[in-house]
């Protein structure tokens, strides 16, 4: 049998985290997180994700903030990073994307859709 991926989320709306850890908790080991930094700080405990879907809106480190964390540390910057927000403009998207997200995804959105795009992304990982 195969051991789960592990996905990270980390979003600071309790109800957000529920229901993305219900997308995804069936096909993967889930971690929530309220911020950045509770996500690093465990990530660098000894726990490496498979993928992460973060918010960029958040208390004490933002998305920006981990996103740029993520891709300019020697661990991690090859971790596909979901952006999941609420943030609606273009320059958003491309600035999320430039900075080395693997997809953008607008809140609201389609539980659906965003399970088949970190499918697809972990299953040539």
């Amino acid at each position: 049998m195969s051991k789960k991926k592990k996905i990270i989320i980390v979003d600071d709306e309790p109800m957000m985290r529920l229901l993305l850890k219900q997308i995804f908790n069936s096909q993967y080991e889930v971690h929530v997180f309220n911020d950045g930094k509770e996500a690093l700080s465990w990530m660098y405990a000894g726990s490496i994700p498979d993928a992460a879907v973060i918010d960029l809106q958040m208390p004490e480190m933002n998305g920006y903030e981990l996103l740029d964390h993520l891709k300019k540390s020697g661990f991690f910057e090859k971790m596909p990073v979901f952006v999941l927000s609420a943030e609606e403009t273009s320059s958003d998207r491309i600035k999320c994307l430039e900075m080395g997200a693997e997809d953008y995804v607008t809140k609201p959105f389609n539980p659906k859709e965003l399970k088949i795009r970190v499918e697809r992304v972990l299953k040539t990982t």
